[in-house]
């Protein structure tokens, strides 16, 4: 073989210039995650600074969500003018609430204080137990009331202002309230026509990828309110029916607990089910309280095991670690608002990060699909240049065909004629 013959092998770069690239890469990509964290934090002060107006914006979505299948309902099959079907749904949800509300008002109200005083007497037994288990000694302890008093007393003026800002709080979540109803009205109302003001906005292209995510964000948003609505009713239900069979005497203040804190995945949970079982601590004895935790328990597993499986859709599904991630983060940075409205928002987040991943995963199979189809039409055309090849291959092969005849006939007739006749 010579040497021009000869394969040669591909160049390795050097040591120095993988390592360039290396940095270079790393570099490149480090500097996106601080432009991403750069953005990210931006829009935190954002939703800081904006947060009296995002509120009731949210809340009003969450109420939309709920309520758009009933008022969407009277609109259609009632030919309710949409204005009327909003406000007759937004009255009759309020006309349930406060006639619910009147109906346990006095039982609740009767018995909130005994929850919270029997609250602090579980909370005694249970430091008189460890005590005599000698967990913790009476010293540690009687130390930690102190520090806890000396706090009081060194922050009183604060923990006042503190009170002072208690009452502001109550004035603006009257009014977050209030904003709140006249903006579900609103999207009742006019919710329907949002989507294709998007979608004219933002171009055919964009617009029509803007449409199918909030489509979906706005599905899993409903389908995750109403599910969880459910599922927290289903376990007050248990709960309570429970608490009732135990003979705690604050069963249906308890089961309200435990229906409002289903609303805050797993924090909720461990927060009511200790409640109740200090509560049938005091109310019962040691066995209540333990009946009382096996049924949480058996409550709880049923919920995570079932329920939610069951109830809600693969696409809402989130990893437990996002769960408490996002309620941490939220309850940190907004309050119990902010724990409220955090796996929502978690929820919402999956849905658009996962169209991004089909976004990103149809744009790169794109080439792939390029490649397959410029071979086949490549072939294609290659198989049509061989069809006319053949054609004037037959072609000319019937002019030959034809103009040996046509050669071969005029011979014959001329020698015809130069033939003399036979009788001269």
């Amino acid at each position: 073989m010579s040497h021009a013959d000869a394969v040669t092998p591909p160049r390795q770069p050097s040591r120095e210039k993988a390592i360039g690239r290396g940095l270079a890469w790393t570099s490149r990509w480090v500097l996106r995650l601080l432009v991403l964290a750069a953005g990210l934090w931006v829009l935190g002060q954002v939703i800081r600074l904006t947060w009296s107006i995002l509120l009731p914006v949210l809340l009003a979505l969450l109420f939309t969500t709920v309520l758009q299948p009933v008022s969407d309902a009277l609109h259609r099959r009632l030919r309710f003018p949409r204005g009327l079907a909003a406000a007759t749904t937004l009255l009759t949800f309020f006309a349930a609430l406060i006639g619910i509300g009147f109906a346990i008002a006095p039982s609740v109200a009767g018995q909130s204080s005994d929850i919270v005083s029997d609250t602090s007497a579980g909370l005694q037994k249970l430091q008189d137990w460890v005590q005599e288990s000698e967990f913790v000694t009476a010293g540690q302890i009687d130390s930690l009331i102190q520090q806890v008093q000396d706090l009081l007393g060194t922050n009183g003026s604060t923990i006042a202002n503190g009170v002072l800002t208690g009452i502001g709080a109550v004035g603006s979540g009257l009014v977050t309230v209030v904003l709140a109803v006249v903006l579900s009205f609103l999207f009742l109302k006019d919710g329907h026509a949002f989507l294709p003001w998007v979608g004219r906005l933002a171009g055919q292209q964009a617009g029509t990828h803007l449409t199918v995510v909030l489509g979906r964000c706005w599905s899993t948003l409903g389908g995750f309110v109403r599910t969880q609505a459910l599922v927290s009713l289903i376990d007050a239900v248990l709960i309570g029916a429970a608490l009732l069979f135990v003979g705690v005497p604050l069963a249906i203040p308890l089961a309200i607990l435990t229906f409002a804190a289903g609303f805050i995945p797993i924090a909720g949970a461990f927060v009511a089910g200790g409640v109740a079982v200090l509560v049938a601590l005091v109310s019962v004895g040691v066995n209540g309280a333990l009946i009382m935790l096996v049924v949480i328990v058996l409550v709880q597993q049923f919920e995570g095991n079932v329920l939610s499986p069951l109830l809600q859709s693969r696409s809402m599904q989130l990893h437990p670690a996002v769960v408490l991630l996002s309620v941490a983060l939220a309850s940190t940075l907004f309050g119990i608002i902010g724990a409220f409205l955090a796996v929502p928002a978690a929820a919402v987040a999956a849905v658009i990060l996962r169209s991004l991943d089909e976004t990103i995963r149809e744009a790169a199979e794109e080439p792939e699909r390029a490649d397959q189809v410029e071979p086949t039409v490549q072939q294609a055309a290659d198989e049509v240049a061989e069809a006319r090849a053949e054609e004037r291959e037959q072609a000319a092969e019937r002019d030959d065909a034809d103009s040996e005849t046509t050669n071969g006939g005029g011979a014959e007739s001329g020698t015809g004629r130069s033939a003399p006749p036979a009788d001269r």
